[in-house]
């Protein structure tokens, strides 16, 4: 059930499978499901990033979305996006997985069990993350109960690559590709699926132009977020050696140095980019460098040493960056840089073993006996890894654009009404005015009737707001006054009644 496996043994660097103990099961169990909580905190990363790189009157509404993204998403995860990926009964196949729909293991033992929870709550982990990124893709455009849909179908999306390459099974895990850490199943997924949506939902108004312009409401809070993401990371790539028993804690230790380092050349190129081309520091262009680097790791992190490691954060941040240029003159409204970072990044992290892997002297499990370029390996490995790409990509595009194309035919629609976006999504989805509502900037002049119609219901709903206030407040009140004193009220009554008659 998981990529080390045949069940519960390990294989060894002969091929053959050596049984783990329970002991060992408990120790792999404990690493993977402590590196799935470290994970989930990444939503809040997500959450931070994306709010600071958009307007303030959106903030709220990106946050709300990366909530759904783990309630929802992995609900869908639970129901059928696991049994798609490693189910295991009849009708499984090289490209589809099937059984353990609504998970809940029958494993034979107490131990056996213990792992089994652990490994579907690592694995659900991954599967959220990739609708943060489609997410990331539809900023400040898409209507709240249309997104829903989206994060909730995501997780299948998700689900069916992630069987290609992670299965034991599946088509290209039997080819030899190498993605340890989710490359082309969690990146490449949610970055397709969320250019693809990007295209359809076309840029945002006065995004563009001679008056158009990028906000970012507050590069603190993206920063903050990069922080966070980039701890995650840690867990994201360290734990995909499912483990720490026998040989796998020295590949987590390696994956640890090789993520860290390859941040560091990411980082480095960024800041130098930045400076050349902008005679500054931008904000922007850091994070999407430094993300990319990271992102480039993913599918080699357990294979290649620091000095590769270095190298290949460093180039997949300049291709962002490169690439971060190409998108704004084409004028594709990417507000959070998925196409850079999730697109661009992961597709050299996938090349990048076909250049760098070198088969590990103490196992076999990782590279799969193949060898890179750079190590006398052929064009095997990069023929492997670049066909991953390019069938991931296509299924990814091909399913994001029928998801989003179906919902903009449904009654609920998909796309803010150009008024509801100038007011933004926080007054439109969630009632959330704030004390900033005047402040908020209408990017495109109103006409005087329009202008009229939008501030009127700005102040019904301002004063149904506050009458429905004043009204709890009365009753409380009323409710407060009234209970003590129900028995006096009714003796004074009956004496006044007397005194009348």
């Amino acid at each position: 059930m998981d990529p080390w496996s045949e069940k519960w043994s390990q294989k060894n660097k002969d091929g053959s499978l050596t049984p783990l103990t329970g002991q060992q099961l408990q120790d792999d169990g404990v690493w993977i499901i402590t590196s799935s909580f470290t994970i989930f905190t990444m939503t809040s990363g997500f959450g931070l990033l994306e709010s600071g790189r958009v307007s303030s009157k959106d903030e709220v509404n990106i946050m709300v979305k990366n909530v759904i993204d783990v309630i929802f998403g992995g609900l869908s995860y639970w129901m059928f996006g696991f049994g798609f990926t490693f189910g295991e009964e009849f009708l499984s196949n090289s490209f589809c997985g099937f059984g353990q729909f609504f998970f809940n293991p029958d494993d034979s033992n107490d131990v056996q069990q213990g792992w089994s929870y652990s490994s579907f709550i690592f694995q659900m982990s991954f599967a959220t993350t990739t609708s943060t990124i489609v997410s990331a893709g539809m900023a400040e455009r898409i209507r709240l109960k249309a997104y829903i849909v989206v994060a909730f179908l995501l997780t299948v999306v998700h689900a069916i690559p992630a069987h290609w390459v992670w299965s034991e099974q599946g088509v290209f895990f039997r080819l030899g590709v190498i993605d340890s850490a989710g490359c082309s199943v969690v990146h490449l997924v949610g970055g397709v699926a969320g250019t693809v949506a990007t295209l359809y939902l076309k840029p945002r108004q006065n995004r563009f132009g001679d008056k158009g312009q990028q906000q970012m409401s507050n590069p603190t809070n993206a920063v903050l977020g990069t922080f966070m993401l980039w701890w995650g990371w840690l867990a994201f790539n360290t734990g995909s050696t499912y483990g720490v028993s026998r040989d796998k804690w020295r590949l987590a230790a390696r994956s640890a140095i090789g993520t860290v380092m390859a941040s560091a050349g990411g980082g480095i190129t960024a800041v130098i980019l930045s400076k050349i081309i902008s005679k500054k520091i931008q904000v922007d262009m850091l994070i999407d460098g430094l993300l990319a680097a990271l992102v480039s790791t993913t599918a080699g992190c357990l294979c290649i040493n620091p000095w590769q490691a270095l190298v290949t954060g460093s180039i997949g941040a300049m291709l962002a960056i490169a690439s971060y240029q190409i998108v704004e003159r084409l004028e594709i409204d990417d507000p959070v840089g998925v196409i850079p970072v999730h697109v661009v990044g992961a597709t050299w992290g996938m090349i990048s073993p076909g250049i760098f892997a070198e088969n590990d002297r103490f196992t076999s499990q990782v590279t799969h006996g193949h060898n890179g370029l750079l190590y006398g390996g052929g064009f095997y490995l990069l023929g492997v890894q670049l066909l991953t790409v390019i069938t991931v990509a296509v299924w990814s595009a091909l399913l994001g654009f029928l998801i989003i194309w179906g919902l903009n035919q449904t009654p609920m629609g998909l796309r803010l009404s150009k008024y509801e976006e100038q007011l933004g999504a926080d007054l439109r989805e969630h009632g959330l005015a704030g004390h900033n509502v005047a402040k908020y900037k209408v990017e495109k002049k109103l006409t005087t009737k329009a202008f009229t119609s939008v501030m009127k219901a700005i102040m019904r709903w301002k004063r149904l707001t506050r009458e429905g206030r004043e009204r709890r407040e009365r009753d409380r009140q009323f409710e407060f006054v009234q209970e003590p004193y129900n028995i006096q009220i009714d003796e004074t009554q009956t004496s006044v009644h007397r005194r009348n008659k």
